[in-house]
């Protein structure tokens, strides 16, 4: 479930406690948890609402200005259920503080390094995609994949796996290595990328 920025904000506030959306199959499960820009998002609850029950409050509490608002909003969805979520502000993003954390000792170290064995198991990559991070602070990322011969989805979806590990970071455009990921290259002892160069 992607939530734009003013909604965000508006939870993070306390003024928003409601979203709604269309779906075939929601995206979203009650008891579960979603790591966003303004942190860890609660998702109290998930339920199948019909629309003429929908209130004005409601609206309110979702964002909009009226119901109207709401309606013509949810119409742009297309077809499926509409689902009321109860969500809230449930903290600070774990990763945010990892990627603080430069001082890895031997043991985390060497269990960060089975992480990233792991990621690399059917191609390596890892190494690569630091470096050349490293190299080219706030490049776009299809730049970057090009650079590494890859599709733009796909780099997108191996730089999120290395934001989980607390080793990169989102910029407006682009990424850069996190203080923790700057320390874990510098052991790997990869501070120059090894990545495709155009002839």
């Amino acid at each position: 479930m992607i939530l734009k920025r003013h909604v965000l904000d508006g939870i993070a506030d306390g003024s928003i406690s409601l979203v709604f959306r269309r779906w075939r199959k929601p995206t979203v499960k009650a008891g579960g948890s979603l790591k966003t820009a303004i942190g860890l998002l609660a998702i109290d609850a998930v339920e199948i609402v019909m629309l003429p029950s929908i209130k004005p409050v409601d609206a309110r509490r979702a964002g909009y200005a009226t119901l109207d608002d709401l309606r013509k909003e949810l119409a742009r969805y297309g077809d499926g259920e509409v689902y009321r979520i109860k969500v809230r502000h449930a903290g600070a993003d774990p990763r945010v503080a990892l990627r603080a954390q430069s001082r890895l000792d031997n043991e985390e170290f060497a269990a960060l390094q089975d992480r990233l064995k792991r990621l690399d198991r059917v191609a390596p990559w890892t190494r690569q995609a630091l470096g050349l991070i490293a190299g080219h602070p706030g490049r776009r990322a299809a730049e970057l994949a090009a650079e590494l011969g890859q599709e733009t989805a796909p780099f997108k979806i191996n730089v999120r796996k290395l934001k989980a590990l607390g080793l990169t970071e989102s910029l407006e455009v682009g990424y850069r290595l996190s203080p923790r990921g700057r320390a874990v290259l510098m052991r790997l002892g990869s501070a120059a990328p090894s990545h495709k160069t155009s002839p």
